[in-house]
């Protein structure tokens, strides 16, 4: 077909309102109806007790749930178990030790493949080294590297010995690294030479050097040597990666460990300048995760190759690159680069030369893809991939339309998915050929997991527009905020009281009981899947010598979902193209770059009330381009209109 051909297609798909699921799909057995939902609300507890069995477990729990202390509620109470075992060990002793548990592809060609039986020598090898290091169980680990197999590793080793691993996504700036090593009292911190993007290779360990003294927990800081880049070795206290794992014993007995013990720290963006550190326990989020790379991908694990295209800095990659799939035992695929080099053919090349099956990604780059044309997929054999996911974000219907027409060849089930890093795993999609779907809706709960839209009053709507809330417990859920109990009350128990958990998203429900996500209700921006505190952005921003005040803004964009506006007030000046380039790269280096404004609005004041609250509803109406509303009160309404005047000027 030509591309005018297929782009009539697609726009036709787009306009479709539902999908039955493809005719001739061949849906695993635990999913060929509908009854495992009944199943599931007849009896929560057994149903999470069946999923919590398909694990091994050194001992079994005593208490499927403890709902004694709520919202602090505790799963499996009893039972021990280890995440490297299940992933690793289980699956050698089970004798499928030969089978591959990973490829990773790199920017430049380079590929390295593990088996499960090679993969648990080097993590026990990392392991034993960190032992030796001092580490221990509940100490914490950073983790600061690029997509390359040793993060893999890395993560694992951790769980293996009850360590605790925060990873910290590879774009973020070293100051942003450095802040979540110091506020988590990191002990250990793993990161690289360098990293490559797109043919160049930028320094790590220098950049990490430069901010090391920031935090003084860190006593070791251990280097991938994954580039060639130079960079300083402080005697004592930094080591190389391949030294340390050199004459490491391959023997590391996993530990046994308590189903709540502490697994990981994510640090996500909060509605305020200081990073949210959300704490996972070991037996109800390995639980989680295997159970919905199972069910919602209707995981083959002997013929099943896997590839999640996040990064393991985000829960997705957590979750969907590493624990899940391994946990379940298939292969999974790692890649190091961007979706448009060496050619904007990569992504297709890996799903041929890996014979991929399931490919899970997000909307941000099927839209880029969609723009690239579909000469790039059409170079390859896709014929492999049976089931398609997306995450992050919510899919438009056209992008939805191009991925199930151009990539799936309208054979292969799309799972539109809704989670995020405090649920652990996913809790709102379809079930391939089970669930009919609609372009843009997640569709419905997994079974297991109850959801509502209730209205400011806290009143539950059968229909209409809302706020998203989780109405019982999950084995999945965060425990709490890292030494923070309140902030974990206060931000997601407090307005509802447990056990309804507040999302922190906008959501609608249709006339057939189908979730829409609408967007974030907090001061959360979304850049391609990315969420990012506005508080954070802002603390960037006022940080810069002669900013007086900041406020930033989401403005929805067709290619990165939303991206940033930010209102800037000068203690004295004017602002200029130089000026405005600058904060860019000072959000850079405090953040990431992603976090960088698409456009910066020099404001004389920004829009505050009486009482000198800034109105950020008028901010986010004006970045849209929407009618502010009420600007009654406001300290001074002509604001409004001076900013509405620059903002038209371009």
């Amino acid at each position: 077909m030509s591309s005018d051909d297929i782009d009539q297609v697609v726009a036709g798909l787009a306009e479709q309102q539902r999908f039955e699921p493809p005719a001739g799909f061949r849906v695993h057995a635990q999913v060929t109806d509908g009854s495992v939902y009944e199943d599931a609300e007849r009896d929560p507890l057994g149903f999470w007790q069946r999923q919590a069995g398909e694990l091994h477990w050194f001992t079994e729990w005593d208490q499927v749930l403890d709902e004694s202390n709520p919202p602090f509620y505790k799963w499996f109470v009893g039972g021990t178990l280890n995440a490297s075992y299940n992933c690793l060990d289980r699956h050698v002793e089970g004798g499928r030790g030969d089978h591959l548990a990973l490829h990773w592809a790199g920017a430049e060609a380079e590929e390295r493949t593990f088996t499960y039986a090679e993969l648990l020598v080097e993590v026990q090898k990392l392991a034993n080294a960190l032992k030796d290091l001092g580490v221990g169980k509940g100490d914490v680990v950073g983790i600061f590297l690029p997509m390359i197999p040793e993060v893999a590793v890395a993560m694992l080793a951790c769980v293996r010995i009850g360590a605790v691993h925060n990873v910290v996504f590879g774009g973020f700036s070293p100051h942003s690294m450095i802040e979540r090593m110091q506020v988590s009292g990191a002990r250990v911190l793993l990161t690289a030479d360098g990293a490559r993007r797109k043919g160049t290779t930028s320094p790590v360990k220098s950049a990490v050097d430069e901010v090391i003294d920031e935090a003084p927990t860190l006593e070791k800081v251990v280097v991938v040597q994954a580039t060639g880049a130079d960079c300083e070795m402080q005697q004592g206290r930094d080591l190389w990666y391949h030294d340390l794992v050199g004459d490491a014993s391959e023997e590391c007995p996993a530990a046994s460990l308590d189903a709540e013990d502490p697994m990981f720290i994510l640090y996500s963006s909060g509605s305020t300048s200081k990073p949210k550190g959300i704490l996972h326990t070991t037996g109800g989020y390995l639980t989680g995760v295997a159970w919905t790379t199972k069910l919602v991908f209707d995981l083959r694990p002997d013929t099943d190759v896997f590839w999640c295209t996040a990064d393991v800095g985000w829960i997705t990659g957590h979750s969907y690159i590493l624990y899940g799939p391994l946990a379940a035992g298939c292969t999974t695929v790692m890649f190091e680069g961007s979706p448009d080099y060496p050619d904007k053919d990569i992504l297709w090349d890996i799903c041929q030369r890996y014979g991929v099956t399931i490919f899970y990604t997000a909307p941000t780059l099927i839209r880029s893809a969609a723009k690239w044309g579909v000469e790039y997929p059409q170079r390859h054999d896709l014929s492999a991939l049976r089931v398609l996911g997306t995450v992050g974000e919510p899919i438009n219907p056209s992008a939805w339309a191009w991925l199930y027409h151009v990539i799936g060849g309208q054979r292969c089930p799309v799972v539109d998915t809704w989670w995020q890093t405090e649920t652990g795993h996913i809790m709102i999609a379809p079930l391939p050929a089970v669930t009919t779907t609609k372009p843009g809706s997640a569709t419905l709960p997994l079974p297991g997991i109850s959801a509502g839209i209730f209205d400011e009053e806290g009143n539950e709507l059968d229909e209409g527009q809302g706020q998203l809330v989780l109405k019982r417990p999950w084995p999945g859920m965060l425990r709490t905020l890292f030494e923070d109990d309140q902030r974990y009350v206060e931000t997601y128990w407090e307005n509802y009281g447990a056990p309804l958990y507040e999302v922190g998203d906008a959501a609608r429900r249709d006339a057939d009981g189908y979730f829409w996500i609408v967007g974030r209700s907090d001061d959360v921006i979304n850049v391609s899947g990315h969420r990012l505190s506005t508080g954070e952005i802002e603390h960037a921003l006022t940080s810069y010598r002669g900013v007086a005040e900041a406020a930033v803004a989401a403005k929805a964009d067709e290619d990165k979902g939303q991206v940033v506006i930010a209102f800037v007030t000068l203690q004295d000046g004017q602002g200029s193209d130089e000026l405005a380039n600058a904060l860019n790269e000072h959000i850079g280096q405090q953040i990431g770059k992603l976090a960088r404004a698409e456009r910066i609005i020099w404001a004389s004041e920004l829009p505050k009330t009486r009482s000198g609250k800034i109105m950020r509803r008028v901010l986010r109406n004006l970045a849209e381009g929407d009618d502010v509303g009420d600007t009654s009160t406001l300290a001074d309404p002509d604001v409004v209109d001076d900013l509405q005047k620059k903002i038209n000027q371009g």
